[in-house]
């Protein structure tokens, strides 16, 4: 019987991990698609504005990258 329960467990757990997959392989196709449009900027138009909001969007990526490969201060 407890197999049964932790054979269930597991695979809720399974599920909900592969839905989190799904959203975050989501997050990243419409991220490279908005970097291949130079995030919605002509580049003749640049302005420290954008500069700023595209150091922001690397920042916040950074913190995830660095805890995902434990790199930064997540390094060991």
């Amino acid at each position: 019987m407890t197999t049964r329960r932790a054979a269930a467990t597991n695979d809720k757990a399974l599920n909900a991990f592969l839905a989190a997959k799904r959203e975050i392989d989501g997050m990243l196709a419409r991220l490279k698609t908005l970097s291949d449009d130079h995030f919605n900027t002509n580049p003749d138009e640049i302005n420290w504005g954008d500069v700023g909001t595209l150091n922001h969007y690397a920042s916040l990526l950074r913190q995830i990258t660095d805890s995902a490969f434990h790199e930064g201060e997540h390094a060991a």
